[in-house]
């Protein structure tokens, strides 16, 4: 059984729980404890599970031995008006083998993907997004990937794989099943021309830091369709880490916790990480921490619009623009956006099992306008391939 593989919590984060107030997380958080073993699993939609493995990750200069420091945070917030149950199973310990690790991942990936359940990783090098991936071989043949990241990790894919070339192995590696990559965050001077260009011409979507910055909505049509959102927190600025070797530009704590917050809402995802947090205790645990706060609060305010009923609750928009004629749904309950494409039958249409791509209103506008949106562009000429 896949959850005979993670070790329970040290006994001073139990102690660290069992002080904090009535009200906070720490009272209704079930814990995986060596007195009393693996928590009852039963009703439970949320799991947290820490992974301590960081061999790949070239700037490491030690193991990581313990996320500790982001639990204690994280137990002492207060929930929101919140229905679902979440548990805390322990820690994935580094195997005799990266290998060793990259399968433990996967096994437990798996076993929540098919239980309904959505597993939140905390790492550990990047790289572990690669074996969560894999978990999905199983289940769908097509999948999308969000990277919030200040690079593409596309990497060199000839070369054995770190948390710098996993996307590389997610795109070059059989079975092919990943149909869309998305990175948000991403700064130009951390990233070749060469991997710019290959972005580009796999119409992969990937949203630049400035961006962002100015409008962080941006990133809410994309996060709307992942399955699989991956944070590397090397994304967000020194300022809001207290850590000297970070990155000085970035997103800042407000702006990655509302990418956290519309992976939650989004119904489509299965599994959410968090990774490269640094293990100093003052560095970053508290924002970690908010991150999956975060998560959770969107997670609770689902509106399981996912697949898109089309047939109740939408209003419907048409806009001629050439010999085109787009047509945009937007969802009476929760107001947001979707375009569809266009089903082309005479060619391997990868999208016939949803037509329907996330956008926002500014997409529409933008038709209005007689100008084709960009991720509407790259989706169907993605599709024709």
């Amino acid at each position: 059984m896949a959850l005979e593989f993670l070790k329970p919590l040290n006994d001073t984060v139990v102690t660290h729980a069992e002080l904090q107030p009535s009200q906070t997380i720490a009272k209704t958080i079930r814990l995986h404890t060596v007195q009393d073993g693996l928590p009852s699993l039963k009703g439970v939609q949320l799991v947290l599970i820490g992974v301590l493995e960081n061999r790949r990750d070239s700037n490491a200069l030690f193991q990581v031995e313990s996320l500790d420091h982001v639990r204690e945070k994280l137990y002492e917030l207060y929930p929101g008006n919140w229905s679902s149950a979440l548990a805390d199973l322990g820690d994935v310990h580094a195997g005799d083998s990266v290998e060793d690790t990259y399968y433990v991942v996967r096994q437990i990936t798996e076993y929540f993907l098919r239980e309904g359940i959505i597993p939140i990783f905390l790492g550990g090098s990047q790289d572990l997004m690669y074996p969560i991936y894999r978990a999905f071989d199983e289940f769908q043949h097509m999948i999308n990937v969000v990277n919030v990241d200040c690079r593409f990790d596309l990497g060199d894919i000839e070369l054995p794989i770190t948390s710098r070339s996993y996307v590389g192995k997610m795109i070059a590696l059989e079975p092919y099943n990943l149909f869309n990559y998305s990175n948000l965050g991403f700064q130009t001077y951390f990233n070749s021309q060469d991997e710019i260009d290959l972005l580009d011409r796999m119409y992969f979507d990937a949203i630049r830091l400035g961006h962002l910055d100015n409008d962080i909505t941006l990133a809410e049509p994309v996060v709307r369709d992942a399955d699989i959102v991956g944070v590397d927190m090397s994304v967000v600025r020194a300022g809001d880490l207290s850590y000297k070797k970070a990155n000085p530009n970035g997103l800042d704590g407000k702006q990655v916790c509302s990418l956290s917050r519309y992976a939650g809402i989004s119904d489509r995802l299965k599994v959410f990480g968090v990774f490269e947090i640094n293990s100093e205790r003052n560095s970053g645990a508290q924002l970690a921490a908010e991150m999956i706060w975060y998560f959770i609060e969107g997670f609770n305010y689902r509106s399981f619009e996912y697949p898109v009923d089309i047939s109740n609750g939408c209003m419907i928009y048409k806009v001629p623009i050439d010999d085109e004629i787009l047509t945009f749904y937007k969802s009476n309950d929760s107001g947001r956006w979707w375009i569809e494409l266009p089903f082309i039958s005479n060619v391997n249409n990868k999208l016939k099992q949803n037509t329907l791509l996330p956008c926002d209103r500014r997409d529409y506008e933008m038709a209005c306008d007689q100008i084709l949106p960009d991720r509407w562009l790259k989706a169907r000429r993605k599709n024709e391939i």
